[in-house]
């Protein structure tokens, strides 16, 4: 699998190793009240249009987005027929992150975390899945005629 993909498997190591440093390493900004993200927060709860963004929703989506790639990536390593070992494997990689960061200082373990990542996971298994179809069919299709000629000889 790494041998076959050698650019896709250091792309994934790279990105896993991203996710890594986010997750486990100190805490990615300051509780300081002039954080960007504190006063963007602040700036959207003051519109209506806009006051649902709240601190605990922006972090679950981002969770999500985060790995929503490690979904795609682990569906390419893996391959299309091995789609539940994809998901499978960044549920798993979801549930250790969560356990290590219970002996974190600086970190919080919790139960929505796990959802987001599973969730962001699903995606991106899924959306590889549909992108990927139509390029699974046609080589279905051309191994199916290489079959067929070389029984024909």
């Amino acid at each position: 699998m790494f041998r076959r993909h050698p650019y896709l498997s250091l792309t994934t190591f790279a990105y896993l190793g991203f996710v890594a440093w986010i997750t486990l390493g100190p805490q990615p900004f300051d509780d300081n009240d002039n954080a960007l993200i504190w006063r963007a927060l602040r700036f959207f709860e003051r519109h209506d249009a806009t006051d649902w963004i709240t601190y605990q929703r922006l972090e679950f989506l981002t969770n999500v987005g985060m790995f929503i790639p490690i979904g795609m990536f682990f569906l390419l390593l893996f391959g299309r027929r091995m789609w539940f070992v994809a998901v499978f494997a960044g549920v798993a990689m979801t549930f250790s992150i969560e356990f290590v960061q219970i002996f974190l200082p600086d970190r919080v373990s919790d139960v929505s975390d796990i959802i987001a990542n599973s969730a962001g996971t699903l995606i991106g298994v899924l959306f590889t899945l549909v992108v990927t179809t139509g390029e699974a069919r046609r080589l279905r299709r051309e191994a199916r005629q290489t079959e067929l000629a070389g029984s024909r000889n």
